[in-house]
């Protein structure tokens, strides 16, 4: 009986333990030969780990400063100093925008002389005139009738110096006569007086002619004896830009009709508004600086010549004229300008010689001294000049070394040695 009842226990104990070994072993996970797992996983954060050292590795690094090597003698030969960028007061300036308009009393109107008729006009709005260059042509219905009165005039004074010689001939016969006794003294007196008449009238029809000749050479008539001696020619009166032209071929006119605008460019105002507010910090006679897009970097000198004596009741703005030069014909009527005025008030900026500022391929930059012989190219934002002096608005700090003289030769010795590179 017990060796019945304990052999049926003792196979359920072994099943229950064979049960639990599988289990666990299906549990655990299988470790691949060779160690291949581990070596997988391992592969898969590698990436991350390099990834994240290339991030931060790009964090610190910067970018170098452009240097420029310049051996202590050449710099002595070049002439190149340096001094710190500075605090400085500069005089503050009020900034208004204006557009480039001619000046009245530069802007000659072609009339005509006369009544005609407009045969051809000789050149276009815009074109570029020089002083008594032909504009146009006209009939001139005066000019016609003047030719044919100096026709007439001359005509009569050849008749006048005929009989002035015949009269001549008979006063120098009397003349004779009288000597050998043949005639009487009244006979020659008579002579000599008329013959003296005869040259009054002479040179009176001599002023008559050069008259009419004055007359048609105001008109334009070079040969008054030519068929076309009613065709005026008239003639720019300055050298200058045709602004309008007002009339076409055909057109009747006269001396009320302005057949066209020539402006002489040389010298322009810009006109721009100020704030009643301002009005006080704006005087005549002002020195004032004007900047356009179209020129960055270029400022053009200028003078406040003009104040408008009324505020506008919509804007409460008065014009303010600027006169400037313009010989290279830069500025183009009706262009936006910018214009500064410096005024009383003062403000503190970083300041360096206007030398030390050179142009690069289109931007503005210094030269900091980073050793003896090794210069920093460093880009800044220029802003006012002001006494030789200019502000850095940004790029600059205070106490760095900039070259002040031999600024332009260190950019040229720049430019030199790139250009030998790319040869």
């Amino acid at each position: 009986m017990n060796c019945l009842c304990t052999a049926p226990h003792t196979r359920v104990t072994w099943l229950l333990i064979v049960f639990c070994l599988l289990s666990s072993s299906c549990s655990r996970t299988s470790p691949a030969p060779d160690g291949k797992e581990s070596e997988s996983v391992s592969k898969k954060e590698a990436p991350e780990k390099e990834g994240e050292k290339e991030k931060k590795d790009g964090d610190k690094s910067d970018e170098k400063p452009a240097l420029l090597t310049m051996q202590e003698e050449a710099q002595k030969r070049a002439g190149v100093q340096t001094a710190p960028a500075r605090i400085s007061s500069m005089p503050d300036y009020l900034d208004l925008t204006g557009t480039v308009q001619p000046i009245e009393s530069r802007i000659g109107h072609v009339r005509a002389l006369a009544r005609g008729r407009l045969e051809q006009v000789l050149v276009k709005i815009g074109e570029h005139v020089t002083a008594g260059q032909p504009v146009a042509r006209f009939d001139n219905i005066e000019a016609g009738e003047l030719s044919t009165q100096l026709s007439s005039a001359q005509s009569d004074l050849a008749r006048l110096k005929i009989q002035e010689a015949a009269i001549a001939r008979q006063s120098e016969r009397n003349r004779r006569l009288v000597e050998i006794g043949a005639a009487a003294q009244k006979d020659l007196d008579a002579s000599q007086a008329e013959q003296q008449c005869m040259a009054e009238a002479v040179r009176a029809q001599e002023s008559a002619v050069a008259g009419l000749e004055s007359r048609l050479k105001r008109f334009g008539v070079g040969d008054p004896a030519s068929a076309q001696s009613s065709i005026t020619v008239l003639r720019a009166p300055f050298a200058g830009v045709v602004l309008n032209i007002d009339s076409a071929p055909g057109a009747v006119i006269d001396s009320s009709n302005a057949l066209l605008s020539i402006a002489d460019l040389s010298s322009v105002y810009v006109e721009a508004q100020v704030y009643e507010k301002d009005m006080g910090r704006v005087r005549i006679g002002q020195a004032a600086s004007i900047t356009t897009d179209s020129y960055p970097g270029t400022r053009f000198a200028a003078r406040v010549t003009s104040i408008g004596d009324r505020i506008d009741p919509q804007t409460r703005t008065t014009p303010v004229r600027c006169e400037v030069s313009n010989s290279d014909a830069k500025l183009k009527l009706d262009m936006f300008a910018t214009v500064a005025l410096p005024t009383s008030s003062r403000r503190r900026g970083l300041v360096v010689p206007t030398d030390a500022v050179q142009n690069l391929e289109g931007k503005q930059v210094v030269f900091v001294r980073h050793s003896p012989t090794q210069f920093e190219i460093r880009q800044v934002n220029p802003g006012r000049a002001s006494g030789g002096m200019i502000e850095i608005a940004s790029g600059l700090k205070e106490g760095e070394e900039v070259v002040t003289a031999g600024a332009f030769q260190v950019k040229s010795a720049l430019l030199s040695k790139e250009l030998g590179d790319k040869e």
